[in-house]
């Protein structure tokens, strides 16, 4: 079952193009040097694109293209949005952090139930612990949105490119 982006935090697309992938990979390479707007960055088959520090704010997005040959006159590109990866490493470090205290809360619950004590801290705390992720999702999908129209200049960045080097 496939999801919609309506649901994930991070988009993603994949599309075929009719040209080699080295063509469209030196395209970029070309449009690294004739252009301000974006930093463009090549490592191998990939590219990543993003904004210069000064127009960067905490939920601008960037674009990571993975650009695989086919056959002789075709390539696939493969795209993801996302956050700044320092972003990205501090709410996978949350969600984490907030995983484990629910867990340790699950574990103190079930031994104070076990004991026979009482255990509505413990309940409390598990629920405030899913009440987090709620916040920290929830927060993800306003930094998107944030992002959105950064998005928008990216992919079409990137159409204009890969039009131009076809």
């Amino acid at each position: 079952m496939a999801l919609s982006n309506e649901v994930v935090l991070r988009p993603r697309f994949k599309f075929e193009v009719n040209a080699p992938n080295e063509q469209l990979l030196a395209g970029f390479e070309v449009e690294k040097n004739n252009q301000t707007e974006f930093i463009v960055t090549r490592v191998d088959d990939h590219v990543f694109l993003k904004f210069p520090k000064h127009k960067q704010h905490f939920w601008s997005p960037q674009l990571h293209l993975e650009i695989n040959e086919n056959g002789e006159h075709s390539s696939t590109v493969h795209g993801l949005f996302g956050p700044n990866p320092t972003v990205w490493t501090m709410f996978m470090f949350l969600h984490f952090v907030v995983a484990g205290l629910f867990i340790a809360f699950g574990i103190w619950l079930y031994t104070n139930i076990s004991l026979k004590e009482s255990f509505a801290i413990q309940l409390f705390l598990m629920l405030l612990m899913v009440a987090f992720w709620f916040v920290l999702y929830f927060a993800g999908r306003i930094g998107r949105s944030k992002g959105k129209p950064e998005m928008y200049e990216l992919h079409g960045f990137m159409k204009e490119t890969l039009r131009a080097y076809r």
